[in-house]
């Protein structure tokens, strides 16, 4: 498939609590067309393994971390767009959105392609640095039995990663709550997104929105990015001596162990 890696947004900064093993990372305008970074090298140090339990104490069995984000505010529902494919000669449309943490920074974003006449369906996840890319995601709708996805290639303000579905998956993302989608962070421990699917259904099947809306919507989005990474560099002392370029946060020393979430 020749479709474009576009999404809705123009920026997505990845910035994740240390929950998931990783260290805040700055927010980038957009991401480059060509020459994506080399994914083989992580981008932070691996989190550190949890300390061993004491003498005939049972170790407890560790679960997923998970992760539980929200649409994007700028973005007031799922965005539908539709264009030509030119190398196919087919008419492409993808339904997308951007998702935030508690805090309000943008954590990752999902798309899912629809070719005129094709009975696959394409999803596309646009997930943090920092992940374990060999054992690929996995992503399922609430309770059912989760599917897998492998990645297809970084940027530097993320990576990636897909899967071809059918109907039966476009159904259950109209019909669900939320989608599951599980990785493995630096230490090797599986971190889980909930990703909520309200009014997917409406946007899926509803008309692609206007170029110009959309343009408008990408500058606000990109004009509230640089609104909080500007926040972000002044309660971290942007240009002291231990501020981290581009005013993302230094890497912590020693991450702490995965805390559950609700």
């Amino acid at each position: 498939m020749s479709a474009s890696f576009r999404l809705s947004s123009c920026a997505l900064g990845l910035v994740l609590s240390a929950a998931v093993g990783l260290s805040p990372i700055a927010a980038f305008a957009q991401a480059p067309a060509q020459r994506p970074a080399t994914p083989a090298r992580p981008a932070t140090p691996p989190a550190q393994q949890p300390a061993a339990p004491a003498q005939g104490q049972a170790a407890a069995p560790a679960g997923p971390t998970v992760v539980q984000v929200k649409p994007e505010p700028s973005q007031t529902s799922w965005t539908k767009v539709c264009g030509k494919d030119q190398g196919a000669n087919k008419e492409i449309c993808y339904t997308t959105r951007d998702f935030v943490s508690d805090q309000g920074q943008p954590v990752l974003a999902v798309a899912v392609y629809d070719v005129k006449g094709d009975p696959n369906k394409i999803v596309r996840f646009l997930m943090p640095l920092g992940l374990l890319l060999q054992p690929g995601i996995r992503f399922g709708v609430d309770t059912a039995q989760p599917t897998g996805g492998r990645y297809a290639i970084c940027f530097p303000n993320g990576c990636f990663a897909e899967a071809q579905v059918k109907d039966d998956m476009i159904n259950a993302m109209k019909k669900g709550t939320n989608m599951n989608v599980s990785v493995q962070n630096q230490g090797g421990r599986e971190v889980s997104f909930s990703i909520p699917l309200a009014d997917f259904a409406k946007g899926f099947d509803g008309a692609p929105i206007d170029p110009k809306v959309l343009e408008e919507q990408q500058k606000q989005l990109q004009d509230e990015l640089a609104k909080r990474q500007e926040e972000l560099r002044q309660r971290l002392g942007a240009g002291g001596a231990n501020a981290a370029p581009g005013g993302a946060a230094p890497a912590p020393g020693a991450a702490p162990a995965p805390a559950p979430k609700p």
